[in-house]
């Protein structure tokens, strides 16, 4: 990285007040065009939040061989999901990149080699969630992916290098859901706030660890029981958790929001923290 590179990346990122951290319970790509609870929640979310200067997105939706984060001026906005209405595919969530965003990243990650991508873009556990908080798409948004190969504690120690970009005003968001079942969904309850016994069980224990600081039990979820097992049959919505637990400090609060099952065996079950 040559000399003029490295002062616009100190030029970008000065020091800021520290920005929270959000988990975004993300759900259907439909709650993209809804008009729910769900959508006012990350809306009201957004006003308690100084306005970013860029996000960074850990989105279930992007699972690599090794870790990368999108570098490129102008991500796309990726429909990656089937047979949804007309209109959901014809939404564009025009954000810029921060390829010095990228580049900051990869630079203070030191127990994983991140690599630089430019074929990505925002996919919907992205820009389905951000175009409620932030509709104007001025803010840059960039995408860190999970790395598949990597256990819950790897995710998490690699996220805890992510520390300093809260004091950078970067506004870290993991987006997933705690407990996200597809093959159990009861489809005819897919738009009430109903839960199966074993998901309001698995989402109520997570809260408690969550509330009591408990990030162990969470990292070592396998361990949990069958309402855990039930709830996260794979990590991929779960993860995006850990990364904002590991950003979570002894002075910060927590808020739980948007905490609702939906399908049965699904969770919106949101947090923000700080």
């Amino acid at each position: 990285m040559n000399l003029k590179h490295l002062h616009k990346i100190t030029d970008a990122f000065g020091s800021s007040s520290k920005m929270p951290v959000l988990f975004l319970g993300h759900g259907s790509p439909m709650n993209a065009i809804a008009e729910n609870e769900f959508v006012q929640g990350f809306r009201n979310i957004s006003t308690e939040i100084e306005i970013p200067k860029a996000i960074v997105v850990i989105s279930a939706h992007w699972e690599t061989k090794g870790t990368k984060v999108t570098a490129m001026e102008h991500p796309a906005t990726i429909h990656d999901f089937g047979g949804f209405p007309k209109e959901l595919y014809e939404i564009q969530y025009p954000a810029p990149g921060m390829p010095e965003l990228a580049h900051e990243i990869k630079n203070i990650t030191k127990t994983s080699e991140v690599s630089l991508d430019e074929k990505w873009g925002l996919d919907h556990g992205a820009w389905t969630v951000i175009r409620h908080m932030y509709p104007k798409a001025d803010i840059p948004v960039i995408q860190l992916s999970l790395d598949y190969s990597k256990n819950p504690q790897e995710h998490y120690d690699l996220a805890k290098e992510l520390a300093s970009l809260r004091h950078k005003g970067i506004l870290v968001v993991g987006s997933g859901n705690l407990v996200h079942n597809l093959g159990m969904v009861h489809w005819q309850k897919l738009n009430e706030n109903f839960g199966f016994d074993w998901a309001n069980e698995a989402n109520d224990k997570m809260k408690k660890f969550i509330l009591e600081g408990n990030h162990q039990a969470l990292i070592n979820y396998s361990k949990q029981g069958s309402a855990f097992n039930l709830s996260i049959p794979t990590p991929e919505h779960y993860l995006p958790l850990l990364y904002a637990l590991a950003l979570q400090d002894d002075k910060d609060e927590l808020k739980i929001f948007n905490d609702e099952p939906v399908g049965g065996s699904l969770t919106m079950t949101s947090l923000k923290i700080g």
